[in-house]
């Protein structure tokens, strides 16, 4: 045995199997911790993940889209990185086991996965070009190389010198045990073990770039100063807010308001290099805005319910607050854009994200005098990065998904026969004023009170058109008026109450609306795609 300089036997197959399988789940760590630093120190959305998921997001149908909205809600996209890192430990693992036996295997395998993340990032609506390719290609050939090394030190043992001779009978014992193993591994530890480190590491200073320029963009914004409207929002009556436990807020704060939008993560814009292009078919004066052009500007300030197209018939994804921004049609009018009422040739306005989402709205709607805005501040602050800093579409009236672009950067005049915005490519329609809906708030589902007075309640809303009415029904009796608080306006939801005289056993309460156009509340219980949902919300609750 001294004599020998290598020993070819291997460990037994289950153990090598193992040690593979946790050499490629290394190898898979350390090729995302290398991507993370060099997206960090370039562009953090060319990230592998953020790249994949993006991509994974533009191919998912709307139904199973939907399904993650409503089983996740805003958690979705976490889910779905969660679920991406995931994957690639279970492919990273399979990849480590068969390397010990194809060695070249496993890392063709790492390479090709590489080159899939290098795909996607260049493939982006938001790529910045061949550089987004960098932090997949350089990850790929990081977690390449250390496959191979750890793989190696599962298959060959090379003995030194001094274990020829050994010092003790200890080092007699571990060089006999280490040649019967038929595997190096010291070298395989050590190599293990500086690996997880220099990639966690790795990982720590990505984080810590990535981090050091969010907080840049945070202090930009806490610079910004709103300025006081030239037209400020009416004081919302004291009579629009029910004291009624249970019942949604009439105004929503900020870290309450519902959030869907397809970001895998939060694009954090600095609003002092921040610009918005306006140009298109019937822009006679194409122009470009900063941020701080806005400012200057007269700002509006309206109260406005935002509905989301994703939000089932009773569900969450609705919610009322105080914004203000630049009125969309004067500065389109600015540019000399004509709506088509008036023999404008556009009659679609397509917003562009930062990240890449494009929205399109109809441009009569936009400018036939209700207050759509490029939304500047929420709730008296300048908005959160999660609800569109620096600047982002309102218009009271439509669903967010023909309307509410977030983090835009260009307005584009064009039209609906010669260009579809991203989710009219996945099947959804291309128009979408929001539907009228009512919802019960309290008692929740399937709720236990005691018999007696139970007030039920909720809100209604109709943006534009205003709630005129609300009924309740107990099982199939008939429909009776509830009572309306007042109403702020009529681009804001209403809520209302009735008084249940509930007497023992479980029932069913149904509610429906009418709005100020003298529209029922349809019945017709639909999905939300294409245009939204429709049904009449109702709750099963047992009184005892």
């Amino acid at each position: 045995m001294r004599g020998e300089e290598k020993d070819q036997r291997t460990p037994a197959r289950p153990a090598r199997l193992a040690l593979g399988a946790l050499s490629g789940l290394l190898a898979g760590f350390t090729s995302l911790a290398v991507a993370e630093l060099v997206a960090a120190t370039g562009r953090p959305q060319s990230s592998p993940v953020i790249a994949v998921g993006g991509a994974a997001i533009d191919a998912t149908p709307a139904p199973v889209k939907d399904w993650a909205i409503r089983h996740f809600g805003t958690d979705d996209k976490l889910v779905l990185q969660l679920g991406i890192v995931a994957v690639l430990g279970v492919l990273a693992l399979a990849m480590g086991a068969s390397a010990v036996r194809f060695r070249r295997l496993g890392a063709i395998g790492v390479l090709l996965f590489g080159a899939i993340g290098a795909t996607a990032a260049v493939g982006r609506p938001d790529s910045a070009g061949l550089t987004d390719a960098l932090p997949s290609v350089v990850g790929a050939v990081a977690g390449a190389l250390l496959l191979h090394v750890l793989v190696d030190r599962l298959t060959t043992v090379k003995r030194s010198r001094r274990s020829l001779a050994p010092e003790s009978a200890a080092e007699e014992r571990e060089a006999v045990s280490s040649a019967r193993e038929g595997w190096d591994r010291r070298g395989f530890v050590l190599a293990a073990a500086s690996a997880a480190v220099a990639s966690a590491g790795t990982g720590a200073v990505g984080r810590s770039l990535a981090g050091s320029r969010g907080r840049n963009v945070v202090a930009s914004r806490k610079q910004v100063v709103l300025p006081r409207p030239g037209s400020s929002a009416r004081p919302v009556p004291r009579s629009a807010e029910l004291r009624i436990g249970g019942i949604s807020d009439f105004v929503t704060a900020n870290k309450d308001f519902y959030r869907v939008d397809t970001a895998l993560v939060v694009p954090r814009v600095d609003a002092t290099g921040w610009r918005l292009r306006v140009h298109g078919e019937g822009v006679r004066r194409p122009a470009t805005y900063s941020f701080d052009d806005l400012l200057r500007r007269e700002l509006i300030e309206r109260d406005i319910t935002l509905t989301c197209v994703s939000n089932e018939v009773g569900g969450p994804y609705v919610g009322n607050a105080r914004w203000t921004g630049v009125r969309l049609a004067d500065l389109l009018a600015e540019c000399g854009v004509r709506p088509p009422s008036r023999g404008g040739p556009a009659d679609q306005l397509v917003a562009r994200s930062v990240d890449g989402m494009t929205i399109g709205s109809p441009v009569e709607d936009l400018m036939d005098g209700r207050d759509a805005m490029l939304a500047l501040g929420m709730n008296g602050e300048p908005l959160p990065f999660e609800h569109g800093f620096p600047v982002r579409m309102v218009v009271p009236g439509l669903y967010g998904y023909v309307s509410a672009c977030k983090w835009i950067q260009e307005i584009e005049l064009t039209t609906f026969d010669s260009y579809d915005p991203y989710w009219v490519k996945r099947g959804w329609a291309r128009r979408a004023p929001i539907k009228t809906q009512s919802r019960i708030d309290t008692p929740r589902p399937f709720a236990r009170p005691k018999a007696g007075t139970v007030m039920v309640a909720g809100v209604a809303w109709a943006q534009h058109r205003g709630i005129d009415r609300v009924e309740v029904r107990l099982d199939d009796g008939p429909w009776q008026e509830a009572r309306l608080a007042a109403e702020d306006t009529r681009d804001t939801w209403r809520q209302w109450s009735f008084p249940w005289q509930a007497t023992s056993g479980t029932r069913t309460l149904t509610v429906r609306a009418t709005d100020r156009t003298g529209r029922v509340q349809t019945d017709r219980r639909t999905r939300t795609s294409p245009d939204g949902a429709s049904g009449w919300h109702s709750v099963v609750v047992t009184a005892e």
